[in-house]
């Protein structure tokens, strides 16, 4: 599972939270057509900095569920699979975050194996600009 998240800001230990995931599945370096997507309302405003980033405003979350009202369907999409994420412990930790306010294990608990493609990058592409 390819994975990618939004959020309120760069901590989640500052209240920053989890605004968007975005999750494709691939089997053999395939597509499959498998997706997962969901604007997630954090309960709190984003930075300004976060802000220019995704451009996803307090009063478009507003409307959208709470990240305990999709963590089921969440699980049920990567559980149990490998996920690849650029700079993969970034969006953990807010995973990991979201995940423990509601008692729940850390993402690592589900997924077994989860690839870092901006630590890749950096050891293929030393010194070099890798977003």
């Amino acid at each position: 599972i390819i994975l990618d998240t939004e959020t309120t800001g760069l901590d989640p230990k500052l209240g920053h939270r989890v605004i968007e995931i975005a999750a494709v599945e691939i089997v053999d370096r395939r597509l499959t057509g498998n997706h997962f997507h969901r604007y997630i309302n954090p309960g709190r405003a984003s930075e300004e900095g976060a802000l220019e980033v995704h451009g996803l405003t307090e009063e478009f979350l507003r409307d959208k569920p709470k990240f305990g009202d999709i963590v089921k369907d969440f699980l049920e999409f990567v559980g149990g699979t490998g996920l690849v994420i650029h700079n993969a412990p970034f969006d953990c930790a807010f995973l990991d975050a979201e995940l423990g306010l509601l008692d729940l294990k850390p993402v690592a608990g589900y997924c077994p194996d989860v690839v870092d493609t901006l630590h890749m990058a950096r050891e293929l592409f030393p010194g070099k600009k890798n977003n």
